[in-house]
């Protein structure tokens, strides 16, 4: 999609990615960075700094205390990361259970690694999972159940009564919880984001993927990371080493400076997204069309089946080549024969949302 609006010169609202400037102590850290003796390779793992300023940061927000040495794998983004959890927990033929609606990485993930997925529907408009079916999930004996909290695509915050059951079941039938974090700053009141790992009793049997991408808005930095207990990280390390050896070593040590940012700094995140998801809102009101309204994460569901089209993905070609944006086929994140939604996001600067919406505006006539 994003080939094809740049072919069309259609604003792009289809991969997730912002069009404005990272924190400004980010990018004078990284003009210090190419200047320094940080142009070979790190530590496989991480660089150590690095990997002292994150534990130092996951501490503040989670109250859990990380031996940089011992809980940490740092990865190429959140995307190596989740191929580093899912080959490390699952054997070929082990069962994973992925929600519905879900990041389509997901589930090449588990055909790189040889597992079968377990599909659970998080039903709109509110994508709550049904107990049953959950319950029949994880009676089927999964190595892992993969947990993107805030949800890409749908926003779905789980709460800690979600959470918590999800725990029970884990426990239950001794289940690895893979959990996808990294819009954990992108929430919208009144919801809170609870982190797995930090749920009693959760710690040892979570395997937590996060990156630095969208906190920062530093996308193509590829700065992620693995949290586990030292018996998974130990094991992860190995993964890690033989899929692309390390990540970037002045883009960690540039990076320090963002984990180090106040708590000032994720407050404003908090707002500045929240006045982002309010004027996207308003624009996608005036088409007439319905659409979810997210929890957290910058992505939103837009129904276009009342324009007609056979499929989402014709849908999202006309809406690039006749209104001139662009968003993703829904189908692309559901299990389910689903063709009635477009997601688009919403991570870009005001005057480009108001130039989406003038356009997005014709879709009422």
């Amino acid at each position: 999609m994003t080939r094809l609006a740049n072919q069309h010169g259609a604003i792009n609202l289809s991969q997730g990615f912002p069009d404005f400037e990272p924190p400004e102590e980010l990018l004078a850290a990284l003009e210090r960075a190419t200047r320094g003796p940080n142009h070979q390779y790190a530590v496989t793992w991480g660089a150590p700094r690095f990997r002292q300023a994150l534990a130092a940061k996951i501490n503040r927000f989670t109250g859990l205390t990380l031996d940089p040495d011992q809980h940490l794998v740092v990865t190429c983004g959140s995307t190596e990361a989740m191929m580093v959890a899912m080959m490390t927990a699952c054997n070929p033929g082990d069962k994973v259970i992925v929600f519905s609606p879900f990041y389509e990485n997901y589930a090449a993930d588990a055909i790189l690694s040889g597992a079968v997925p377990l599909y659970v529907s998080l039903r709109a408009p509110d994508f709550k999972f049904d107990p049953e079916e959950l319950t029949k999930a994880f009676a089927q004996k999964p190595k892992a159940i993969i947990v993107c909290n805030p949800s890409n695509p749908c926003g779905k915050v789980f709460t800690r009564e979600e959470l918590m059951q999800i725990l029970e079941w884990a426990e239950q039938y001794d289940t690895f919880v893979i959990t996808d974090e990294p819009y954990e700053h992108i929430v919208y009141e009144p919801q809170q984001h609870v982190h797995f790992a930090a749920l009693p009793g959760a710690f040892e049997r979570t395997i937590t993927c996060n990156s630095l991408s969208k906190t920062y808005s530093i996308t193509g930095w590829r700065l992620g990371y693995v949290q586990a207990a030292p018996q998974v990280i130990a094991q992860a390390r190995k993964v890690h080493d033989f899929l692309t050896v390390g990540a970037a070593a002045p883009l960690q040590e540039a990076a320090v400076a963002g984990l180090e940012l106040p708590d000032r700094y994720y407050q404003n995140l908090r707002q500045r997204y929240t006045a982002k998801r309010d004027l996207f809102n308003t624009i996608l009101t005036k088409t007439g069309l319905k659409f979810t309204e997210p929890q957290g994460a910058y992505y939103t569901l837009l129904d276009i089946s009342p324009l007609g089209f056979k499929t989402d993905l014709e849908a999202a070609q006309w809406m690039v080549q006749e209104i001139g944006v662009a968003g993703v086929p829904g189908s692309s994140f559901f299990r389910e024969p689903e063709h009635r939604y477009l997601r688009f996001h919403f991570a870009k600067q005001e005057a480009t949302l108001l130039a989406a919406g003038e356009k997005l505006a014709k879709l009422r006539r």
